[in-house]
């Protein structure tokens, strides 16, 4: 599973990448009649309606605190803070590609659209014929994505250990060779801005005591999160076991000439199946990676997902989770016969995508998806007994999956092409959860 063509790059997307985002749609997709068009704007005849959208939107501004210039290489250390680039209301908003925490719910125009885009899609949702074609074999359509794009069509995830200081543990590196790597000569400055934004900034947290060893990666797609891993690992004993429900996908990853055994080992699995992969132990992964992958199942697919992931973990293991966030802008663009549920859609390769809000996804981690889950396929018997004659195949599970929310946050950014004059608004969850020490060790 991977993010599409729109999406590939997370902290520093191209002009090209950004085209793509306000594009035209294609012919058999009827553009929705937006109030917030007609009614707010005045259109540039030459742009599309998305595009004069992103040219006539007004993003929040803080107030102008900064007493130095702002740096191209200002960055953080500190994980969850998302950026430290704020849009003050004395920038200029074409300064630079890209800004930080800026909320598009204070942006009239983008809210009027947005919502007119919403009730679009769902009166023209896809017809009953394409949610049975797209929902009944997932990976078919990965398959045929994989098929036509490269494994050089993709971007290395070079910024995973900076989001997730656990990988660093993982692969040996300290958490001062990542600050070194990384942290720009405005931090201190930057940090204290972002109160003015109601950005609570986390002093980065330690890493508890291992072993990180084995990591699982879920959705592994063309390798572009295990082989950064792979090519500053000090650790001899890390083992990434990168696992898709696409087989296009693990032959991409074997057939490059970075595939290293002893370290790396890729399979295909659905980490909604019934069963868990045969190349892992229960109760042996150190380190869960989710990264765009999660999205990529349908709503009634996450309990049995949940469970599985709980099932490999040790008490003590972690998840490190990054996915698409409701009212990003590769949602709202959405046209006719793409909605398959509410936040649910179906992209145009026939790749499927799923947009989360933050207390959502509290929800699920906690362990609530899946006793609701439960329930439904256990009802009470008349006299008040469980009926499990239904039981899944690994039997009654002890103990309900519920993690520890180690952090959560929403990272909601704008996206500039100064060519163009556009503005767009991209919005991500991120998550680290945990399998509590007290848990019992899956068997």
């Amino acid at each position: 599973m991977a993010v599409d063509s729109t999406d590939r790059v997370i902290f520093s997307e191209s002009c090209s990448k950004i085209d793509s985002l306000t594009s035209e749609p294609s012919s058999k997709d009827t553009a929705a009649p937006s109030l917030a068009t007609a009614a707010q704007i005045k259109q540039k005849p030459e742009l599309s309606e998305i595009r004069n959208i992103a040219y006539h939107v007004t993003p929040p501004t803080v107030p102008n605190t900064r007493t130095t210039p702002i740096t191209n290489d200002l960055k953080r250390t500190d994980p969850f803070q998302f950026g430290s680039r704020f849009l003050e209301d004395t920038d200029d908003v074409f300064a630079w590609n890209a800004w930080d925490h800026v909320d598009p719910s204070q942006d009239p125009l983008y809210v009027s659209y947005s919502s007119s885009q919403y009730a679009f899609q769902r009166e023209h949702a896809a017809s009953d014929f394409d949610r049975r074609r797209f929902n009944a074999d997932p990976k078919k359509w990965w398959n045929k994505f994989y098929g036509n794009n490269t494994a050089n069509f993709f971007k290395d995830r070079k910024w995973l250990r900076q989001e997730f200081p656990v990988l660093g543990a993982a692969t040996g590196i300290t958490d001062e060779e990542i600050r070194v790597r990384l942290a720009g000569p405005d931090v201190a400055e930057s940090a204290a801005a972002a109160a003015h934004n109601d950005v609570q900034v986390r002093s980065q947290e330690k890493v508890v005591d291992g072993p990180w060893n084995v990591i699982l990666e879920i959705g592994a797609g063309a390798g572009n999160t295990a082989f950064p891993l792979l090519k500053d690992n000090r650790n001899p004993e890390l083992m990434i076991h990168a696992c898709d429900f696409s087989s296009t996908s693990v032959k991409l990853i074997k057939g490059s000439k970075l595939y290293n055994p002893e370290h790396l080992n890729a399979f295909q699995w659905d980490m909604s199946t019934e069963y868990l992969p045969p190349e892992v132990r229960p109760g042996t992964v150190d380190i869960v990676m989710l990264i765009f992958a999660f999205s990529a199942l349908a709503p009634s697919q996450w309990s049995k997902a949940i469970q599985n992931i709980w099932d490999v973990l040790r008490p003590g293991g972690e998840v490190c989770f990054r996915d698409y966030g409701r009212g990003d802008l590769a949602q709202v663009r959405f046209k006719k016969g793409r909605w398959l549920g509410e936040n649910f859609y179906v992209r145009g390769d026939g790749t499927r995508v799923y947009f989360f809000e933050q207390e959502e996804l509290k929800r699920i981690w906690s362990g609530e998806v899946v006793k609701m889950a439960d329930q439904a396929q256990h009802p009470l018997d008349d006299d008040g007994g469980e009926h499990t004659e239904n039981s899944d195949n690994r039997g009654n599970h002890e103990h309900s999956p519920e993690f520890e929310i180690i952090h959560l946050g929403t990272d909601r950014r704008l996206l500039v092409n100064r060519q163009k004059q556009l503005k767009m608004y991209r919005c991500w969850q991120q998550g680290r959860f945990r399998k509590p020490e007290t848990a019992t060790a899956s068997v």
